[in-house]
């Protein structure tokens, strides 16, 4: 199955259920305390997160979607801090505000990046369900995707009619439900229930046929289009009527903290599937995200660089021969991630040892390499006839194998000042004998900030000495 990655920034998604606030203390701890049998933690930071639907609009928007969030919270310390993280983000949160109504809180205390304990601060929800209804109605309006983001904490309390709003509209309904009576999701596109979540209904799975065939009973019951269950190290698996079923393996290199793994699929889905990609395509970009966020500590979002980094990296397109739109992504992504840019350019015509020990050293001063390669017409205008010897494809593709070189992009001026004004490196390599101040593009990267170096070219390593020595035998 392909993988691309989609635009996100044209679609927007709507995100309504139980809206939480994850706090954390952090802190160290040294010593057992004297009253009882436990570690004393000299808390030192305070952190606080979306959590729930919260989070799963905090993911959506992590990704470029356009999020929206309709929940229910109290009037207090916790419910400002809850909006003011997720405005900071980018989402549109619209809440019930309820007056001695505690905002759901879960508090996690955190020492060495070990959970030590967790205290939640909750009461069932007097949620006036017709007025979030007529709330959600009217926030449908140019919405691609609906998402009921359901901890079973009470914010949602008629399903149905949320569900008929947005199908009136065409619009997609998915919902990660909870409790053992799915029933109340009927008539929704589709449903992400854990292994443990969809065992609970069905009934004990012995085998992924069983799975398979109860899953696709539910689906006809339900008046489903589809089903994804999550199976934790086992991976995911689709199901469609009339369709083979698709099992994806997990992607985990090492699990860390699976808090929110639910969250990052439903929220990856949704805008994968607003964004136009088919249900498999989005599946597996949700497969890649669970496997990120798993990595990381406590209820995390997964970003766009990160999604589209595991993308490449799926399709070994991570590295190599480039457009030019291309290599600004991969630039973008590169920064995102903290690293830096080597960026250096020529004609390359036939590749020497000079060439490869220039290169490795070119790469070695930052994180990642660029080359930019004259293309034909501009080696011909500034070697003269004859040259080049091989066509700007044969030399990208020889340049793209060597293992210091990152991204390879050709140019058609006489100089690659347009190419730099564009990837702006953070330093600018070119070999010779000669100073700073002469290097094409020197002042232009200096301007931005960017460093320009000089590095000695390996001796007795020409290409035109290589060609003129050919063309003498």
């Amino acid at each position: 199955m392909k993988l691309s990655m989609p635009r996100f920034d044209q679609a927007p998604v709507l995100v309504v259920g139980d809206v939480m606030l994850d706090r954390y203390w952090h802190g160290g701890t040294s010593r057992i305390s004297p009253e009882a049998p436990v570690p004393v933690v000299r808390v030192d930071q305070v952190e606080d997160r979306p959590g729930g639907a919260a989070n799963v609009a905090l993911n959506i928007a992590a990704l470029g979607a356009p999020a929206s969030l309709a929940g229910v919270t109290g009037k207090d310390e916790a419910a400002v801090s809850l909006a003011d993280s997720l405005r900071a983000a980018g989402v549109a949160a619209h809440f019930q505000r309820i007056a001695d109504q505690p905002t759901i809180v879960k508090l996690r205390v955190m020492s060495r990046h070990q959970q030590l304990l967790r205290m939640d601060f909750e009461e069932p929800f007097r949620t006036d369900a017709d007025a979030l209804a007529a709330q959600v109605d009217a926030l449908l309006e140019g919405v691609k995707v609906l998402v009921l983001s359901d901890y079973g904490k009470g914010a949602l309390k008629n399903h149905q009619a949320l569900i008929a709003a947005a199908r009136r509209k065409g619009i997609p309904v998915l919902a990660d439900p909870k409790g053992k009576d799915f029933a109340i999701y009927r008539g929704a596109t589709l449903i992400t229930p854990n292994l443990a979540e969809f065992e609970a209904v069905v009934g004990a799975c012995a085998d992924e046929s069983e799975l398979v065939a109860k899953g696709l009973r539910l689906i006809e019951a339900l008046e489903l289009e589809a089903l994804l269950v999550t199976r934790g190290e086992h991976g995911m698996t689709l199901l469609r009527p009339n369709l083979p079923e698709l099992h994806l393996p997990a992607r985990a290199r090492e699990v860390f903290d699976v808090t929110g793994a639910g969250d990052t699929v439903i929220s990856t889905l949704a805008a994968a599937i607003a964004a136009g990609e088919a249900l498999p395509q989005a599946v597996a970009l949700a497969n890649l995200a669970a496997g990120i966020v798993v990595g990381k500590l406590g209820t995390a979002c997964i970003s766009a660089p990160e999604l589209r980094r595991a993308v490449q990296r799926e399709e070994g397109s991570e590295r190599g021969v480039m457009a030019l739109e291309q290599l600004q992504t991969a630039v973008e992504d590169a920064r995102a991630h903290g690293e830096r840019i080597v960026f250096t350019n020529g004609c390359f015509d036939i590749l020497h040892a000079g060439h490869v020990t220039y290169l490795e050293q070119a790469r070695a001063l930052g994180d990642r390499l660029v080359v930019a390669v004259n293309d034909d017409a501009s080696v011909s205008r500034l070697k003269g006839p004859g040259r080049p010897i091989n066509a700007v494809e044969r030399r990208m593709a020889v340049l793209a194998g060597l293992g210091a070189v990152d991204w390879v992009v050709s140019f058609s001026e006489d100089t690659p000042e347009r190419l730099l004004a564009e990837v702006r490196p953070d330093i600018l390599v070119k070999g010779g004998d000669y100073g700073v101040e002469q290097v094409v593009g020197a002042e232009l990267v200096q301007a931005y900030g960017g460093e320009v170096k000089v590095l000695g070219l390996v001796e007795n390593s020409s290409t035109t000495a290589i060609v003129e020595k050919i063309r003498s035998r």
